[in-house]
């Protein structure tokens, strides 16, 4: 490996967390959804479809967000009838954010976007290298830096 290679790695994840590239990717994503859904409320519903009903503290510290600006958005997702609140089982204080089916239904519309965005870029790709892609980047994304057992 050269030594540039991290380098080269770094800078691409660079542009790829960018908050405009997430924005405009999300935005691509949940066109015409509803009005509710956009660039700002996505990570929202994305968040609750991939850990189930949590608090706004909590989600929001699963997609990097603090309670306040989860809670407005969830307020926007709510009457839109995406998401509801539910009562703690486990604090009769605490309130939980769950998707209703039409706020699931919307993440499964907007994944497959991804999923065909994803699969329309790699056209070009020879078949073999596409897979060596998705294997080494999953590797990359359970042994990397990124990995949740790093300390």
């Amino acid at each position: 490996m050269t030594d540039s290679t991290g380098q080269d790695i770094a800078h691409a994840l660079g542009l790829l967390l960018r908050r405009s590239t997430r924005a405009r990717l999300y935005t691509r994503l949940t066109e015409g959804l509803g009005e509710a859904v956009d660039d700002l409320t996505y990570p929202v519903l994305s968040g609750l479809a991939r850990t189930g009903p949590r608090s706004a503290a909590d989600l929001g510290r699963e997609i990097g967000l603090d309670r306040t600006t989860v809670t407005r958005r969830a307020d926007r997702l709510e009457q839109a009838g995406l998401l509801e609140r539910r009562p703690d089982p486990a604090d009769g204080r605490a309130t939980l954010l769950a998707l209703t089916d039409d706020g699931h239904t919307v993440v499964t519309v907007a994944r497959q976007r991804l999923t065909d965005a994803i699969q329309d870029s790699l056209t070009t790709w020879p078949q073999a290298d596409a897979r060596t892609f998705a294997r080494l980047l999953h590797r990359f994304v359970e042994e990397g830096p990124f990995a949740t057992d790093q300390n």
